[in-house]
């Protein structure tokens, strides 16, 4: 086993969690596999006894970032990615990071490009990827990997970063890395603290993570019930005067059409 954990967040009983765990044991380098979840169930301990994974259970207070930052605190490792249950990993994913993550004296984070996937296929085309590659364009080249600026110019315009594609090495990253409040952009608010730091942000162009989308997906919920639009605000004023984030938030909002199913 070498210095990485996959943390899987399991709520309920999810259709799509077996095979995310079979994409977890089928990297190319052996790594460690545990579970959290804050709704242990029958279906669940059963999948973690088939595949002999340790199993968490949060009995503190429960939501998404609080299930994350308990999952991410369970894993006792050097690196910890976040596997969420209905998302996919190819199988170089562990061994690119670890590849990528020795290029650099100081790694906050590692991600990876990604895909997704619509009624089982994988699409690696489409327009909010298009825009998601175009934004991290900068990133191709480790020359910027350390530069706050850039990296910050990058998150002014939006959050190319896919949550379950990213590693966190644990040294260089705070004990809580997402706060309580957000529901859809508690992972762009954790970037944007994150940028803030000393280090890099290692970015792997090859599309190593596979996000699901489907009506019963949290993401799918958000966007239905327009909760995002607020917190998009909140965030461009972090980068912006107010009257330039009304503009982007609204520009940005056309993105959220590409969960549409």
């Amino acid at each position: 086993m070498n210095d990485h954990t996959f943390a899987i967040c399991a709520y309920k009983e999810s259709e799509y969690l077996e095979e995310c765990i079979k994409s977890l044991k089928n990297q190319t380098v052996s790594t460690n596999i545990i579970l959290a979840t804050s709704t242990p169930n029958d279906y669940i301990s059963g999948l973690c006894s088939k595949y002999n994974i340790e199993m968490f259970v949060n009995n503190g207070e429960h939501g998404i970032t609080q299930d994350w930052n308990f999952a991410y605190a369970k894993a006792d490792s050097k690196y910890v990615t976040i596997a969420h249950q209905d998302d996919v990993y190819e199988p170089e994913y562990v061994e690119n990071l670890l590849s990528y993550i020795q290029k650099v004296d100081k790694p906050i984070i590692f991600f990876t490009d990604y895909g997704e996937l619509r009624d089982g296929k994988k699409v690696y085309d489409n327009k909010l990827l298009k825009i998601k590659r175009i934004m991290l364009l900068p990133l191709r080249r480790k020359l910027f990997w350390n530069s706050k600026f850039v990296r910050r110019r990058i998150l002014s315009l939006g959050s190319p970063i896919c949550c379950p594609a990213v590693t966190y090495v644990k040294e260089n990253c705070p004990e809580v890395v997402f706060k309580s409040g957000f529901r859809s952009d508690e992972d762009w608010e954790a970037w944007e603290m994150l940028s803030k730091r000393n280090g890099a942000f290692v970015y792997c162009k090859k599309p190593l993570t596979l996000h699901r989308i489907h009506e019963d997906s949290e993401t799918s919920k958000i966007l239905g019930d327009n909760a995002r639009t607020k917190e998009d605000y909140v965030m461009f004023c972090k980068f912006w005067p107010k009257f330039i984030a009304k503009i982007l938030t609204k520009v940005y909002g056309t993105s959220e059409k590409s969960n549409d199913l």
